[in-house]
């Protein structure tokens, strides 16, 4: 692995370090997957909204009519 230095200001410093931190990753891991995702040609998609609408709720699939009969009868008493 080649070792490369890059300058940054102090406050994207600190947005790096957080955001390495907050994912539980080195710095280095964080920088890593950043620059490869910015690079063509890897062969691999990088899903950005993967997990977005990630409800922690396993039977969502099973209850459709109700969550969507609840959220219309919600907006429509809002626009009311």
């Amino acid at each position: 692995m080649k070792r490369t230095t890059i300058k940054l200001s102090d406050d994207l410093d600190a947005r790096v370090r957080h955001e390495a931190e907050r994912r539980g990753m080195t710095v280095s891991e964080w920088t890593r997957e950043a620059i490869m995702a910015h690079l063509p040609g890897d062969g691999r998609r990088q899903l950005l909204a993967a997990g977005a609408g990630h409800s922690g709720e396993d039977d969502i699939s099973e209850r459709i009519h109700e969550i969507l009969d609840r959220e219309w009868a919600r907006r429509h008493r809002e626009a009311s």
